[in-house]
């Protein structure tokens, strides 16, 4: 009713908003372009590689990677949504995004990322079964279940991320449209609308914290139980049992840290919720690949034969070098 009674007002509408970036400092944009260039490619090349690695891989055709290669293609996807568009703008004076792009880049956040948290339930089930149940775990952990366990994160994912928009869309926006980060992050965007949105931020950071905190529950419940199951089998399969939950649990700690930091925790300063942003949108995505393959006998040596087949030395040396020869302009 209140944003009924504001779009019969007459303001003008705002078409665009200004993203301040992660500094302001000019002699700092061409190191950020480098560093965050670097960063992206290593993003694209981690978990595409091993996206490619478990697809071509007949050994690698189980439950765990396919979840795994799940996990890289969103993590790809997280990067993607807001990096280059950051990354572009170092080498530009005034960096705006229209309003449009600012609203599908807070869908494609929220889809993304309320995806992973189902992902990374998935694999502590995946985990769970395997270590407590193994006996039925090809029973379990069918095809079909895999499956379901994927298209489920992308559901949950488009439902969250459609009831995060909900607030936005009809929101007037007339007066300042500047945002203090390098994408257009809900929480500041909505403080910028024409009216006041008090309960409107309530509710997005009570959406978001509710996921984030459940999910993140059942994970520690999920882990907890696989731990003791662990501890109280010593047996030499349990060595490399507790690796993979080693991984798997810095992966969550990771992941989570940032997002319930911002949203279950809103009275943060920006400048820390802008250093966390780049927590999960960057290190993570770059983390995981490292993570999950540092002491991966099954992956490293499938891994080795794609690099030697599909990157020379050469050719990422060019890259490279083409990389600093456009931050150098």
């Amino acid at each position: 009713s209140l944003i009924k009674s504001m779009q019969g007002t007459n303001y003008s509408r705002v078409t665009e908003f200004v993203l301040l970036g992660l500094s302001s400092s000019k002699e700092l944009q061409p190191f950020l372009f480098l560093i965050f260039s670097l960063l992206y490619l290593a993003i694209l090349l981690g978990n595409f590689l091993i996206i490619l690695t478990v697809t071509s891989d007949s050994r690698l055709h189980t439950p765990m990677y396919f979840l795994l290669a799940n996990l890289s293609f969103i993590d790809v996807c997280v990067a993607s949504f807001a990096t280059p568009k950051m990354i572009a703008d170092f080498l530009v004076e005034h960096k705006t995004i229209s309003f449009e792009a600012c609203l599908a880049q807070i869908f494609f956040v929220h889809l993304f990322t309320g995806g992973e948290m189902v992902i990374l339930v998935s694999m502590a089930f995946d985990r769970y079964v395997a270590i407590c149940k193994p006996l039925h775990y090809t029973t379990i952990m069918s095809r079909r279940v895999c499956v379901a366990l994927v298209s489920i994160s992308w559901f949950v994912g488009f439902v969250h991320t459609t009831s995060q928009l909900a607030f936005t869309v009809n929101l007037p926006f007339c007066g300042p449209n500047q945002i203090d980060s390098f994408f257009c992050d809900l929480p500041l965007v909505t403080k910028l609308a024409c009216l006041d949105t008090y309960v409107i931020s309530l509710l997005i950071v009570a959406d978001s914290g509710f996921l984030s905190l459940s999910t993140f529950l059942l994970l520690v419940v999920s882990y907890t139980v696989i731990l003791i199951t662990v501890r109280n089998r010593s047996s030499a399969s349990m060595a490399k049992a507790r690796y993979t939950l080693t991984a798997h649990i810095t992966v969550v700690i990771l992941f989570f840290g940032p997002c319930l930091f911002i949203y279950a925790w809103p009275f943060s300063s920006y400048s820390v919720d802008k250093v966390l942003a780049v927590f999960y949108t960057i290190f993570t995505p770059i983390l995981n690949p490292v993570i999950y393959t540092l002491r991966n006998k099954e992956m490293k040596a499938p891994m080795s034969k794609l690099k030697s087949r599909y990157l020379k030395p050469g050719q990422v040396s060019a890259i490279i070098r083409h990389i600093l020869f456009l931050a150098s302009k």
